[in-house]
C-alpha cells in the first residue's frame, strides 16, 4: 500500500489526494513495502535502465512506467584519477540526473490519471518533467526563474510545456508554482516536495554498488541545493544497510557554492535546522537554493554518514570545469562544483587521496549558456 507519511506528525495520505505537504505543515515521505534488490539478477538483466531495480521502486513489474521510460539510468563510471571515479549522469535522455526522479514522478502522475502537472525548477528538473510529461500526454506548467539558462528554457518549450518565467529568487519561483497548485488542485510534480522523486534518484547508488561488484566507495561527493540526489543516495544506503548488503555507510561529503551555502553554514554552526540566507549570486544555478525546504533532513543524512559539507568559490568552480574539459568531460557549470569540492576535500582531509571517491557529473555542458 502506497502512502505519503508526514515526517513530523506521521499523518498518512493516499497518493490520490494529490497532497504535497501535511496539513500540519510537515513535509512528506513515502511508505510502501520494498524488497531487497537481488543484484545477481540485475547484473544479468537485459533491462539496461534504472527499472531493473523495480523490486525497490513503488511500481509493479508490469505497469505504466513501461509506456513512459526513455531508457534512463545505467550511466557509466569514468575514471578521473587513481581512486576517483565520476558517474556520467549527463548520459541521461534529457542530459541530467533529474531524469531518475522525473520518470517515476510522471509515471505515478499517469497512473493516478492526472491530466496536468505543475513544477518549479532552475532548469534541469523542469526539462525532465516536461520531457516525460510529453511522453505521457500530460499537460505541464513549468515555473522557472527568469534568470534560468536560455538553453534549458528552449529545451522545456521544445517538449510542449508552458513556461512561466518568475522574476527574482528561486524561492519566488516555488511560491508562484505552489499558488497555481493550490488554485487548480493539479498534481504538483515537485522534485523537492514529492518524495517519489527521491525513489528515482536513489538508483544512482544502486548502480554504483553493482558497478563496483557489490562494494561501496569510501565516500560520495554530492552537490546540494534542494538535496534531491543527496537524499536519494541516503535512502538507498539505508536500504542496503537494512538488507545486510552493506555493513557500513560511505561518507556523504556534500558541496555548496560559497555564495549560496545555507546548509553548509547550518552544519558548521552545529544547528539541526537551516535558516534562509541571501543568495549572493553564483554561476552554479542548479544549487542556488537560499532556503532549502528539506534542510533538516539533509543535515541528518550528512551527519549519520559521518560526512561533511563545504563551500567552494566561483573561481574554483570555473577552474574545475576547465580541468574536466581537458580530461574530455564537458559538464554544465553546476556539475563542476563536484570536482571543485573534491579538490578542496583532499586539502581538508589528505587521507582522502588514498580512498575511493565517487561523484556525479550531473548535467551536460551544452546546458549552460
Amino acid at each position: 500500500m502506497l502512502n505519503y507519511i508526514c515526517i513530523n506528525c506521521k499523518s498518512s495520505y493516499p497518493l490520490e489526494s494529490h497532497q504535497w505537504k501535511c496539513d500540519c505543515g510537515g513535509l512528506l515521505s513515502l511508505e510502501y513495502e520494498k524488497e531487497a534488490v537481488d543484484f545477481s539478477e540485475t547484473f544479468l538483466s537485459r533491462q539496461h535502465s534504472l527499472w531493473k531495480y523495480i523490486d525497490a521502486l513503488p511500481f509493479e513489474k508490469e505497469d505504466v512506467w513501461q509506456e513512459i521510460t526513455l531508457g534512463e539510468g545505467d550511466t557509466p563510471l569514468i575514471k578521473i584519477s587513481e581512486n576517483v571515479y565520476a558517474k556520467a549522469e549527463y548520459y541521461m535522455p534529457t542530459l541530467s540526473f533529474k531524469d531518475r526522479g522525473a520518470v517515476l514522478l510522471i509515471a505515478m502522475a499517469k497512473k493516478l490519471k492526472a491530466n496536468r502537472v505543475i513544477a518549479d525548477s532552475s532548469g534541469n528538473a523542469g526539462t525532465a518533467i516536461a520531457a516525460y510529461g510529453a511522453r505521457a500526454g500530460i499537460q505541464c506548467d513549468i515555473f522557472v526563474p527568469d534568470s534560468a539558462s536560455n538553453k534549458k528554457m528552449k529545451q522545456i518549450e521544445a517538449h510542449g510545456a508552458v513556461i512561466h518565467k518568475v522574476p527574482g529568487t528561486r524561492e519566488n519561483t516555488a511560491k508562484a508554482a505552489i499558488a497555481m497548485v493550490e488554485k487548480t488542485n493539479a498534481f504538483y510534480a515537485s522534485h523537492i516536495y514529492n518524495p517519489i522523486f527521491r525513489e528515482g534518484t536513489k538508483t544512482f547508488v544502486y548502480e554504483v554498488f553493482e558497478q563496483m561488484n557489490g562494494k561501496m566507495p569510501d565516500a560520495f561527493i554530492i552537490p546540494v541545493g534542494n538535496g534531491t540526489l543527496l537524499m536519494g543516495a541516503y535512502i538507498a544506503l539505508r536500504e542496503l544497510m537494512a538488507s545486510g548488503q552493506i555493513d557500513k555507510m560511505p561518507k556523504i561529503l556534500a558541496v555548496q557554492a560559497e555564495n549560496c551555502a545555507p546548509i553548509e553554514q547550518a552544519f558548521a554552526a552545529g544547528r539541526n535546522t537551516v535558516e534562509p540566507i541571501d543568495n549572493a549570486g553564483t554561476l552554479a544555478e542548479g544549487i542556488a537554493i537560499a532556503a532549502p525546504a528539506r534542510g533538516t533532513e539533509i543535515l541528518q543524512a550528512i551527519r549519520e554518514s559521518g560526512g561533511d559539507i563545504i563551500g567552494v568559490t566561483e573561481e574554483s568552480i570555473i577552474h574545475a570545469r576547465d580541468a574536466l574539459a581537458l580530461k574530455g568531460i564537458y559538464v554544465e557549470i553546476t556539475s563542476a562544483v563536484n570536482y571543485a569540492g573534491y579538490l578542496r576535500y583532499i586539502e581538508k582531509y589528505p587521507e582522502l587521496k588514498e580512498q575511493q571517491v565517487i561523484f556525479p557529473l550531473c548535467g551536460a555542458g551544452i546546458k549552460s549558456d
